[in-house]
């Protein structure tokens, strides 16, 4: 047997920091397309949906591009 793998990992990351990944698919939108209505990269879509940090600015580009009102931020970015 080999200990100390990394599988359980893999298991955490399930928890999701943030909703854009929900919100973008209940859309039927691919990564590709939220990112060229955002005019921001498919690397940064990816980014946020892991929760990683972005800029303000980006967050305001991708609640615009779907299609949901700046005041709805906190149904896709859990304040934090």
């Amino acid at each position: 047997k080999t200990k100390g793998k990394p599988e359980k990992e893999k298991e955490k990351v399930k928890v999701e920091p943030n909703n854009v990944r929900k919100v973008r698919e209940g859309l039927l939108l691919s990564k590709a397309e939220l990112a060229r209505r955002a005019r921001i990269s498919v690397l940064t879509i990816d980014r946020v949906e892991k929760g990683m940090a972005c800029r303000m600015d980006t967050k305001r580009k991708i609640i615009l591009s779907l299609g949901l009102k700046l005041s709805d931020r906190d149904k896709v970015f859990n304040k934090g």
